[in-house]
Formats: structure tokens, C-alpha cells, sequence
């Protein structure tokens, strides 16, 4: 059971504070939580749970934002953890992304919806689709007719159906003149490749998601035609456990709208789509760069929206950096961007100049790490592939789309 739920921003301010049960829980929680923050770094910012003198706390960071949770009992700490992670999701779906800003002008906002996402301290309603149905999303006009007729609230005065249904994830009785649906898998790769150029990490991060629109309470089943490659599979609350345990089927009854159906690693692969090879040498105060980018793998699709940034060492005064393909922008903070776009077939783009040391630095002993990005659409590079997906309780035949984005997640080359 959670007892109160507090958001911090980066500089360790409470921006809300939400109190769950009877006992109060007191502020000076957080500053004790933003000492030990300070005192031990980063390190702190990556423990989801700690144990304070007083109280259990539980944490997730989210741009910026720390989503802290306190309890003086003992309870499952995954429950916390994922409570907390669809909090920050539902915000961030509400509110068109997360920050201190719109976390500010949109409070009433986040007070209505943690209203009904948790009642005394466990969780109680977490779906976003049913969510809408009870809360408006702020838009101009609500924020007028708030200003003009004095009522704040948004929270609808019906409650929906779904939340007396034995599926509450699920609009009740939906009814569409055309039955559709889609599934995109959407993945990110994470690299790192060392300076002698070898692959250190490779793996994917992806996302099975839906996007329903059907009639009535259908029942799903979708299945992949290689399923043994996942790891770490995390599902929607909608989806049977037994079938995927039993013969790694995924059989549910969809909630209606978009949602993320489950998400997915697959590990230890073994190649990158595209490489990027970094050259500096440095002596007499100044350091020559060059920087190769080319296709290492065809995936059979275009790779687009290729960008490379790196972010200068402070011992540099000045660079002057051109290419022979995109462009090169160095912005204010110090940090170089080289937008490729497409890798042309004629020529390997490359990046080349000089940067010039501070006084009384001969050599270049910080070197910068290589921030990559890329995108892919129409392939899963992980090999994902969907075999078939069957649909039952429908009236007529839906129409079946299905969709496979890979784009570049933490992907990085040191030098």
C-alpha cells in the first residue's frame, strides 16, 4: 500500500504532493531523498527502491522528473515500480510530454487523474482509454470555459461501463461501420562500440502496438513466427498468460483505441545496420578530426534521418568542421550536430576539420563519444517476425494492417 506519491523536479523541488491514506506522510521525506540524491550521484537516481530511516521509497525518473513513492509497510516492490511507470505514462499521453512546465500549468489535471488511478493507496484505475472517458485531456476551449464559468474540473459526471465490466480495460459495447486493426512493432537499438572500433553491446528494445477498432468484445490471438528470440517480455493487463507460457501465443481481448500490447529485448546481436568510424590526432595545440559514416549491413529498406552529434571537450577553443555530404551545425552549448539524412549511393559521407586547443595544451587528452541516430521503416532488425493474426466475435471480415519501425535508441561510438 502507497502512501503518498511526491514529484520532483531536477533541482529537487516538490512541484505536487499527493497523500494517499489517512496517515500524512511529511515533506521531509524528500529533502532526506535530494541529500542522498546529491551526496552519492547518479548511482542514487538508479536504485528504484531505497530504504530510508523511516520509510520504503520507490523512484522512477522520467525527463527530468523523479516520481517518488513512500510507504511504511512492506508491499511488492514491482507493484510500486510499474504503478509508478504508468503514472508517468498516462501524464505524458495527457499532457503531449513531460516537464516542469506542463507539469505546472496542468495540475488539476494530475491531481484528477492520480484521484482515479489509485484509491487508498492501491491501484484502481490505470487504462488510459478508460481514463478518457472519465477525465477530458486539456485543450483552448476547456481551459476558456473553465475561465469563464468558474469550474476547473474535467472529470466526467458519469462513470463508464467498463468499470462494472469484467474486461475494464475495454470501452463497453463499441460499435464501428468499418472493423480494423493494426499492429506496428516498433524497436530501438542500443550500441556501444569502443574505440578500437569492436561492438561491446547490441541489443533491442521493442514494442508490440496496437491500434483497435473493432465492434463488440472480439477476442484476439496473435502469434510470432520466431518467439524464442525474446527476452525480459513485459504484457498489457489484457493479455492471457497461459497461452504465451504454454506455446508463446498472445491471446486477448483488446482494449479499444491504441495501446502497447507488450514490449521485448533481444539481446547480443551481433551487427549495427550502419558504421561510423571517428579519426582524431592531435599535437601542436590543435587536433584533426575525421569522421566516416556508411552502410555496414543492408537491412533491404532505406536508412533515413541519419544524424550524428558529439559534444566538444571543454579544452577546446574553436572548431571549424565541413562535409562532404549534409550539413554541419555547431550550437551554442558546445555540441556538434552533422545531419546525414540518406547515405548516398555514389559516395561514403565523411566529416573533416580542426579544432583548436586551449593555451598550453599540446595534445587532446578528453576524447568525445559519437551520439548516432538513424530510422527504418518496414523492418524489425531484430528478426521479430508476426505469423498470423486471428480475430473471433466479429460480425463481418476487419480489415488487418500490420506496420515494423526500427530506429536508433542509445547508439554511441567512443573515440
Amino acid at each position: 500500500m502507497l502512501q503518498c506519491i511526491f514529484l520532483l523536479s531536477d533541482s529537487g523541488e516538490v512541484m505536487l504532493e499527493k497523500q494517499l491514506t489517512g496517515h500524512r506522510v511529511d515533506r521531509s521525506i524528500c529533502d532526506w531523498f535530494w541529500e542522498q540524491a546529491i551526496s552519492q550521484g547518479d548511482s542514487f537516481k538508479l536504485q528504484p527502491v531505497i530504504a530510508s530511516p523511516t520509510h520504503y521509497l520507490f523512484q522512477v525518473v522520467r525527463e527530468g522528473i523523479t516520481f517518488l513513492a513512500c510507504t511504511q509497510v512492506e508491499m511488492p516492490p514491482l507493484m510500486a515500480i510499474e504503478f509508478l511507470c504508468r503514472v508517468a505514462d498516462v501524464l505524458s499521453d495527457y499532457l503531449g510530454g513531460l516537464n516542469e512546465d506542463v507539469i505546472k500549468d496542468n495540475f488539476v489535471i494530475v491531481y484528477e487523474l492520480l484521484d482515479e488511478m489509485i484509491d487508498n493507496g492501491f491501484p484502481l484505475t490505470t487504462e488510459p482509454n478508460i481514463l478518457r472517458e472519465m477525465i477530458a485531456q486539456p485543450n483552448i476551449v476547456s481551459k476558456v470555459l473553465s475561465v469563464v464559468t468558474g469550474n476547473s474540473s474535467n472529470v466526467s459526471e458519469t462513470l463508464p461501463g467498463a468499470t462494472a465490466s469484467c474486461v475494464p480495460w475495454r470501452t463497453s459495447d463499441p460499435k464501428y461501420a468499418n472493423n480494423e486493426v493494426y499492429v506496428d512493432l516498433v524497436e530501438e537499438m542500443d550500441a556501444t562500440i569502443n574505440r578500437d572500433g569492436v561492438l561491446v553491446k547490441c541489443e533491442i528494445y521493442g514494442e508490440v502496438q496496437v491500434n483497435s477498432h473493432l465492434s463488440g468484445l472480439p477476442d484476439l490471438t496473435l502469434s510470432f513466427a520466431n518467439p524464442s528470440i525474446l527476452d525480459d517480455v513485459r504484457f498489457h493487463p489484457c493479455v492471457r498468460f497461459r497461452p504465451w507460457e504454454s506455446h508463446q501465443i498472445l491471446s486477448f481481448v483488446p482494449p479499444d483505441g491504441q495501446f502497447k500490447l507488450m514490449s521485448y529485448r533481444v539481446k547480443k546481436l551481433k551487427s549495427t545496420p550502419i558504421y561510423v568510424k571517428p579519426q582524431l590526432t592531435s599535437d601542436a595545440g590543435t587536433c584533426r578530426v575525421n569522421v566516416m559514416v556508411g552502410i555496414r549491413i543492408d537491412p533491404g529498406k532505406t536508412i533515413d534521418s541519419i544524424t550524428i552529434q558529439f559534444k566538444l571537450p571543454p579544452c577546446i577553443l574553436s572548431a571549424d568542421l565541413t562535409s562532404n555530404h549534409g550539413t554541419v551545425n555547431i550550437l551554442t552549448n558546445k555540441t556538434c550536430s552533422w545531419s546525414i539524412g540518406r547515405i548516398p549511393k555514389d559516395k561514403a559521407p565523411s566529416m573533416s576539420g580542426t579544432f583548436v586547443l586551449e593555451t598550453g595544451l599540446e595534445r587532446l587528452h578528453v576524447f568525445p563519444t559519437f551520439q548516432v541516430s538513424f530510422r527504418i521503416m518496414g523492418v524489425a532488425l531484430s528478426g521479430l517476425q508476426i505469423d498470423k493474426l486471428d480475430l473471433k466475435n466479429l460480425p463481418n471480415r476487419p480489415y488487418k494492417g500490420f506496420r515494423a519501425l526500427t530506429r536508433a535508441g542509445e547508439f554511441e561510438v567512443r573515440s
